[in-house]
């Protein structure tokens, strides 16, 4: 399989090649920058280390690297400020994106490729995204509320003191202000989270307001988030390469599930090689419920916005 990383040069797509580059499974990663120079940097460094990590293909270059290209990830954009919300973004970075997807459609792209989204707002561009490429919904994912989700069970076992990966708790809706963390179906070892020891109300609305202001600490204290998104990114990669049909948080257009319609958000969605194969549908609070309607509107104004602009 070959994934092309738009934006290659840039800290999250050096990231996410990197983490592809560690787990061993595609076979041909191309990083695609504007700044060509930053970009061939970037994949020499990968190839310096290609000996002790796996037998893949490495190249660096511009957009004509998509043609045959089974996973496109877009990463390419301006970095959001530490006060800034990702629908902040907005304005700066859809002109940047439509000029992004113009150049892919030039181009040209497989007819079974999987378009990737990672630019913030990622809901919004998805969205852009579905509605610009020939592609059927299913093709076109963004990376949603995964890197959100995984904020929130690691930050959420360093506070039980709990292997992060037996934390099983998910985030929906936005990657933004209105996300929905699911406490109601959340679990530690398959426990439910409100029987495990230390687990109190403080502490879960401790944990949740960290995740929330998570991203723009990060901002705040090293310039971007790189480490976490790129293995992120990598995990639903390797899903769509290995068809295992694992259930993510990805955003893609919801076409009923749990009421929603015609909007781009994170729901529970089972991931393969051709995308997105389905939507997973689980009972939740009514406040949640409530929040992830309410979600969905926000991203739905945001929307409407930026279609008409």
């Amino acid at each position: 399989m070959k994934v092309s990383i738009i934006g290659g040069g840039g800290l999250v797509g050096s990231c996410a090649g990197f983490a592809l580059q560690a787990g061993g499974i595609v076979k041909e990663i191309a990083l695609v920058d504007v700044n060509k120079e930053l970009c061939e940097g970037q994949a020499l460094d990968l190839l310096h280390g290609s000996s002790l990590t796996a037998p893949q293909r490495i190249t660096a270059g511009g957009t004509e690297q998509v043609t045959d290209s089974d996973v496109i990830v877009i990463t390419a954009g301006l970095r959001r400020k530490p006060d800034e919300s990702r629908l902040d973004l907005i304005n700066r970075n859809v002109t940047l994106f439509r000029l992004i997807l113009d150049d892919v459609k030039k181009h040209g792209i497989r007819k079974d490729a999987i378009v990737f989204v990672v630019s913030n707002p990622v809901d919004v561009l998805t969205y852009l995204a579905v509605q610009a490429l020939s592609l059927t919904s299913s093709q076109v994912i963004g990376l949603g509320t995964v890197l959100d989700t995984t904020r929130l069970r690691s930050m959420l076992a360093q506070r039980l003191n709990v292997p992060s990966t037996q934390v099983k708790v998910t985030i929906f809706g936005e990657h933004g202000d209105s996300m929905v963390p699911v406490w109601s179906q959340a679990q530690i070892a398959n426990l439910p989270l409100e029987k495990y020891p230390g687990v109190t109300p403080t502490v879960i609305s401790e944990v949740e307001s960290k995740t929330r202001g998570s991203g723009a600490e990060v901002i705040r204290k090293k310039g971007g988030a790189g480490f976490a998104v790129g293995v992120s990114i990598a995990d639903v990669v390797h899903s769509i390469a290995l068809d295992d049909d694992r259930i993510l948080p990805v955003s893609s257009l919801q076409n009923g599930a749990y009421g929603l319609h015609d909007v781009c958000l994170s729901v529970p969605t089972v991931v393969g090689r051709s995308g997105v194969k389905s939507h997973i549908e689980v009972e939740l609070w009514s406040k949640e419920r409530a929040a992830l309607a309410n979600s969905g509107s926000v991203l739905k104004n945001t929307i409407s916005t930026v279609m008409n602009s």
